[in-house]
């Protein structure tokens, strides 16, 4: 999963306000409705000791409506420090329990969870003469990643056998050929530069398999095609999306497997051989005071999640408890959930973060770590 969409949160010292709030807009009396949830819900922060300030700036971001934001389930996640919402971003849907927090460390696990692992996805609308790519990523945002013109002649067979139009008919196989190498190597380097966890080919059955075969292996792997829609104009349906869903499901799917076999073997990416890895509430918050956290994976659901913690204002400030802050110089250590001063931590430290919603897989307790080699460097 990647959290650089965080790293403002990450950065900034708290105490934090964290929202998530319902903002559907669905029925006559939305407008109202939305005034009435801001005002609800700054008030709860209020009583739990937000300052004014940060009070106001939360219920001026809850009444100010969002340009493209859904008309219906729709959701919302605010994070807000010292008067500033520094966070504002879409759920996938309403929380299943709105709620509104005050502490230390942002709520940030069940924003994770609702997102999931979220894998970059390189979308290739193609045809003979070329290919339009698009890079899905954070939260289904799409993104232009170019375009590929090849050669637009010749282009169409005929059907005469003479000889003559069987040379022509050669000609016109060459340059399919030729515009499929084209894009195949268009899609090698955006997916590299994009760091693309899957793409999806987009079009007519031959021109898909053409270029699906000039891929490279490792790419070929990685690589979907879906019958739907094309590159034409209005071309598009539902079911381009339903496929483009299923295939970055899938690919969430594998990724969590991978993590957790690795988790439960010791073993590192290409078969190395990995240190160790960590499990406990005290194992996991020595490691990321150490920043030796390479992967933390979280169950949402896990026992461990809400356990109580003590941090510090620095996101390497962990302890079990207080007075161990206290003896490394942090005077004013302040009580948190492991989940979510963890996962600070861990994107802090330029760690990955998995989701694991499976209990079969999931940690014991809900928590886990695979470590960084002893040899790697730490990230600034």
């Amino acid at each position: 999963m990647r959290l650089s969409l965080l790293r403002p949160v990450i950065d900034r010292p708290g105490p934090w306000a964290t929202v998530y709030a319902d903002i559907s807009h669905g029925t006559e009396d939305a407008e109202k409705q939305q005034e009435l949830t801001a005002s609800a819900t700054t008030a709860q922060l209020f009583a739990l000791g937000a300052d004014e300030a940060t009070c106001g700036a939360v219920h001026e971001a809850l009444v100010t409506r969002r340009e493209g934001e859904p008309q219906s389930h729709a959701g919302r996640v605010l994070f807000a420090t010292n008067g500033h919402v520094v966070l504002d971003a879409p759920l996938p849907g309403p929380p299943p329990t709105p709620f509104a927090a005050w502490g230390p460390v942002p709520r940030i696990a069940p924003f994770l969870a609702a997102i999931g692992d979220d894998p970059v996805c390189l979308v290739v609308r193609l045809d003979r003469t070329g290919a339009d790519l698009a890079v899905l990523g954070q939260q289904g945002t799409e993104d232009d990643a170019g375009k590929v013109t090849g050669a637009e002649w010749p282009i169409h067979r005929t059907t005469s056998s003479d000889w003559s139009e069987t040379h022509f008919q050669a000609k016109v196989e060459n340059t399919w050929e030729q515009n499929a190498a084209e894009i195949a190597d268009a899609i090698s380097r955006t997916a590299r530069e994009h760091g693309a966890e899957a793409i999806i080919l987009i079009g007519d059955a031959r021109e898909r398999h053409l270029v699906h075969e000039k891929l490279p292996e490792q790419l070929r792997g990685i690589t979907y095609e879906s019958e739907h829609g094309g590159r034409a104009a209005g071309s598009e349906s539902d079911l381009v999306e339903r496929d483009i869903a299923q295939v970055r499901a899938e690919q969430e799917r594998q990724h969590v497997v991978e993590i957790t076999d690795r988790f439960r073997t010791g073993e590192g990416p290409g078969g190395k051989s990995a240190p160790q890895a960590a499990a406990g509430i005290p194992a996991l918050v020595e490691a990321a005071r150490e920043h030796r956290i390479d992967t933390l994976l979280v169950d949402p659901h896990g026992a461990d999640t809400g356990r109580q913690v003590w941090v510090g204002e620095g996101a390497d400030q962990l302890a079990v408890r207080g007075t161990e802050l206290q003896y490394l110089g942090e005077v004013r250590p302040a009580a948190a959930r492991a989940d979510d001063a963890l996962i600070r931590s861990a994107a802090a430290s330029g760690a990955e973060v998995v989701i694991v919603r499976d209990p079969e897989r999931a940690p014991s307790g809900g928590l886990g770590a695979i470590l960084r080699w002893t040899d790697e460097p730490t990230p600034e």
